[in-house]
């Protein structure tokens, strides 16, 4: 009987051992900065991975970034989970003492801003298009129940709709302390309410996703006005582009040239199959499907766009 009693001592407190250190292991890995590249002086941006979101990667599928000024700090998206925007503001610690003054979020997707909450303080003002409060509170619920099945109890309950107490219509200019950045809001492309912020000082462009880049295009506003805002997006005076998805720095405006190609063959198809009476499935299956090769996530997106840009062409 005193050895029953033994084992079952030593098999709690092994138990208990490898509990605390199952625990020590996840703090550690929601703590952990995430990587992130200087890409221009006082330009700091992490790439995402170019996947579906899963529990896995933990939603961090998008590229985030941030700015630098003298005297503040502005954050641009915040990620695909809380856990994401807390290895984010870990990042930014090491960078960086200087406070976050502003959270942009450049649209209204979950991966870009899931991890508003862990940048949720009385001195952050949350930032966005004027459409965004009305697009987070119409699909807000319903993202946080969709994502809940993707990514799990565990890394949807701390996440908070934020939406910003500061909008964009037009053009706005926001100072870091001597550094400015010009936030621009745009007409529905990639969603109704996408916005793009450029660092004065050294030409850089945060797209969001306006632009991807390897990443499949996605069309959740207007392929018309997606495939347009390509001519008005590439006068913005910048010198590269951190894009919303893709590799996390390239030359502008030649980064829109594949996005740009990929829209234009798309409403081609689209137009055409509309002519000859062709319908929803057979456009799905085959609109746009001579950029295949040129595209990762293609099978996963583009029968989505294609769906969604017929139902807009036949209106034309």
């Amino acid at each position: 009987m005193l050895h029953c009693k033994i084992d079952a001592l030593v098999y709690l407190a092994r138990a208990c051992i490898l509990r605390i250190a199952l625990c020590v292991a996840a703090s550690a890995t929601q703590a952990e900065p995430l990587a992130l590249k200087e890409i221009a002086p006082g330009v700091f941006a992490h790439e995402g991975l170019i996947e579906l979101t899963s529990p896995a990667n933990a939603g961090a599928i998008a590229n985030v970034g941030f700015i630098v000024g003298d005297d503040a700090v502005a954050v641009i998206d915040t990620g695909g989970s809380v856990r994401e925007g807390r290895q984010f503001a870990a990042a930014i610690a090491r960078v960086t003492n200087k406070p976050i003054r502003y959270v942009i979020n450049t649209h209204v997707h979950p991966d870009h801003l899931f991890g508003n909450a862990a940048f949720d303080s009385p001195r952050v003002t949350f930032v966005g298009h004027a459409n965004l409060p009305r697009a987070l509170a119409s699909r807000g619920a319903f993202y946080l129940s969709s994502f809940r099945r993707m990514l799990g109890d565990e890394l949807i309950d701390e996440v908070r709709i934020i939406p910003p107490t500061l909008t964009v219509q037009g053009a706005m200019v926001l100072d870091l302390g001597h550094r400015e950045i010009v936030l621009k809001a745009w007409p529905p492309a990639h969603t109704d309410c996408d916005l793009t912020v450029l660092d004065k000082a050294t030409g850089t462009l945060f797209s969001g996703d306006l632009v991807f880049l390897q990443h499949v295009p996605i069309v959740d506003g207007s392929v018309i006005g997606f495939l347009r805002l390509a001519d008005a997006l590439a006068l913005v005076p910048a010198k590269r582009v951190v894009p919303g998805h893709g590799p996390i720095v390239a030359d502008w405006p030649q980064a829109l040239a594949a996005e740009r190609a990929y829209l234009a063959h798309l409403v081609m198809d689209l137009r055409g199959m509309i002519k000859a009476g062709d319908d929803v499935g057979l456009a799905a299956r085959q609109a746009g499907q001579s950029e295949r090769a040129n595209w990762r996530l293609f099978d996963d997106y583009n029968p989505r766009n294609a769906t969604a840009g017929l139902a807009e062409l036949e209106w034309e």
